[in-house]
C-alpha cells in the first residue's frame, strides 16, 4: 500500500513543479494559487513556492514508496 501512495503523492508533486515552472492556467493550480497570493503576495514568489514544494513531495514520495518513511 505504500507504493501506491508515495507513487500517488510523487505524482501531485509533478503537477505542482510542472504548473509552478510552466504559470499553467489549470483550474485547480489557479485555486491553490488564488489562495497563496493573499499570504505570498504578487509576483512570482507564489510560483516558486510551488515549484519547491512539488520538489519536496516528489522526494518524500520516492522515500514514502521504497519504504524508507512512514513504515506501518
Amino acid at each position: 500500500m505504500q507504493i501506491l501512495w508515495g507513487t500517488l503523492m510523487s505524482a501531485i508533486g509533478i503537477f505542482m513543479l510542472v504548473c509552478g515552472t510552466l504559470k499553467t492556467e489549470f483550474i485547480v493550480y489557479r485555486l491553490l494559487v488564488a489562495r497563496s497570493r493573499i499570504a505570498l503576495g504578487e509576483g512570482d514568489a507564489v510560483h516558486r513556492f510551488y515549484q519547491l514544494v512539488g520538489i519536496i513531495l516528489i522526494v518524500l514520495g520516492i522515500l514514502w514508496a521504497l519504504g524508507m518513511i512512514w513504515k506501518q
